[in-house]
Formats: C-alpha cells, sequence, structure tokens
C-alpha cells in the first residue's frame, strides 16, 4: 500500500519527467510552456472551484477539487525548484507551535 507521502513524491517525480515534454502531448508541459502566469491562473482558478465544492456542501466535490489544486500546487513547487518534501518539512516545523505564534515568528518586512 502506498503511503501519502509515496503518492506525492511519484507525482512530483512525474510532474519533472513532463515539464520539457512537448506541450502538445503534455497537460504539465503546456502549463509550463505557458509560464508563471498560467500556472497561478490554474491555481487561482482550482482554489475557486474548491471553495465553491465546500460552499455548496458536496463532499466528493470538495475532495475532487482539493486533488485539482493540490496538483496544481505540486506544478507551483516545480517551476520554482522544490518539492513537496519542502513544504511538509515546513509544515514538520510548525508542528506543536501554536500558530499565534507561528504567525508572531514571522518578519513584518
Amino acid at each position: 500500500q502506498m503511503t501519502d507521502l509515496t503518492i506525492l513524491r511519484r507525482l512530483a517525480a512525474t510532474i519533472e519527467t513532463r515539464k520539457l515534454a512537448d506541450a502538445n502531448s503534455s497537460y504539465v508541459a503546456k502549463l509550463f510552456h505557458g509560464g508563471q502566469d498560467k500556472i497561478l491562473k490554474k491555481i487561482a482558478e482550482e482554489s475557486a472551484e474548491t471553495l465553491m465544492a465546500s460552499k455548496d456542501g458536496n463532499a466528493d466535490q470538495v475532495i475532487y477539487e482539493t486533488a485539482d489544486l493540490w496538483f496544481h500546487c505540486l506544478i507551483l513547487l516545480a517551476y520554482h525548484g522544490l518539492t513537496p518534501d519542502d513544504v511538509l518539512k515546513e509544515l514538520e516545523r510548525r508542528e506543536g507551535v501554536s500558530g499565534i505564534e507561528e504567525k508572531a515568528s514571522r518578519t513584518t518586512d
């Protein structure tokens, strides 16, 4: 059985292999070819769809749209040369730290 981390890593690896593929043959390559703005637009769209699914109270749609949102966030991470492990390390760093303390620890520059 696959762990959650394995799934994220496998998706990230697939995204890496498709980054430089022909934009006509790969959705991921098409997004990369469109540049950061194209990727950010997709994240905005998927965020809005996730919000609407939640407002509608449809749990299956919330799951489906969140999966789309996470997938596009993985694409954004790859765009910046980052991986799911980078985000997981940050979540681990925050574990056990209250949200109020964590927010206060950020610089306000």
